[in-house]
């Protein structure tokens, strides 16, 4: 059984773990788009994103404070395990009923949520590190709504930054659906240097 949440997760999750394992350790110091984040921070928040929105999926309560680090032995290979416990973990049904008791928000929203931790992370680490990527194209089609939804409070909470200018519409993309669009919108630079 799969949800759609479950089936763009399959989708995001081997692109986003290629790049990961492509990550040498001698990258961890190495600055990112994040803002105040290394790469070593990044993958550690990452981690959290994968173990945690296991939990909210069955809508058990998750401990963000914490911070563990995850970069031990193994760290790559657990990094997959974990995220594919992420995708079953969003392939029955109820976990899109009803609102997350954690979080105040609709299971459906959720469940969005880590997959735009996983594309736009992805991303980030791709280009701190410089690595190809390539997000899976019905993710990023998926996210533009929820990013417009939730944008406003992000932008209030810090989560995204403001856009960094007015994104422009394209003749072909009306409106525009694509990375850089999608990227833009969380207070990104898609032109964000790998070596800055």
């Amino acid at each position: 059984m799969t949800t759609q949440t479950s089936d763009l997760l399959a989708a995001a999750a081997p692109r986003t773990v290629d790049v990961v394992r492509g990550i040498a350790d001698d990258q961890f110091d190495l600055p990112t788009p994040c803002r105040d984040y290394v790469v070593r921070d990044l993958l550690n928040h990452l981690f959290d994103v994968v173990v945690n929105f296991q939990a909210l999926a069955v809508k058990r309560p998750v401990e963000w404070a914490e911070k563990p680090d995850h970069l031990g032995d193994g760290w790559r290979d657990r990094f997959e395990a974990e995220t594919g416990r992420l995708v079953a973990a969003w392939s029955d049904p109820s976990t899109l009923e009803g609102v997350s008791p954690g979080m105040g928000m609709p299971q459906t929203v959720i469940g969005g949520m880590a997959l735009l931790d996983l594309t736009v992370h992805g991303w980030d680490l791709a280009v701190a590190t410089g690595q190809p990527y390539q997000p899976a194209p019905e993710a990023v089609a998926e996210l533009h709504g929820l990013v417009e939804q939730l944008g406003p409070t992000a932008r209030k909470m810090g989560v995204f930054a403001d856009p960094p200018s007015a994104p422009t519409a394209t003749p072909d993309l009306v409106p525009p659906l694509d990375l850089a669009h999608l990227l833009t919108q969380t207070g990104r630079t898609p032109t964000w240097p790998t070596n800055p």
